[in-house]
């Protein structure tokens, strides 16, 4: 099951995998550099921020990641 934190985590990972910061994989990406900033991944409130399915589908492209790759490293069982 993919959950908030697996996501995350696989993001942090994919990155760390490019030699690269979240900040860096961002920008790689062609987004925003804070996309992946961990302060963003809750509201002020505490609700959790889920990266856009764009978001993923564009750092997956850059690192030439199949979606299977990404979603092993998200819910690795």
């Amino acid at each position: 099951m993919l959950t908030h934190e697996g996501i995350w985590n696989a993001i942090d990972q994919l990155a760390r995998r490019n030699d690269l910061s979240t900040s860096g994989l961002a920008r790689l990406a062609g987004l925003d550099p804070t996309t992946f900033n961990r302060s963003k991944r809750f509201s002020r409130e505490g609700k959790p921020r889920w990266p856009s399915t764009e978001s993923i589908a564009k750092i997956l492209s850059v690192t030439n990641t199949p979606f299977t790759e990404f979603a092993a490293l998200a819910d690795p069982q």
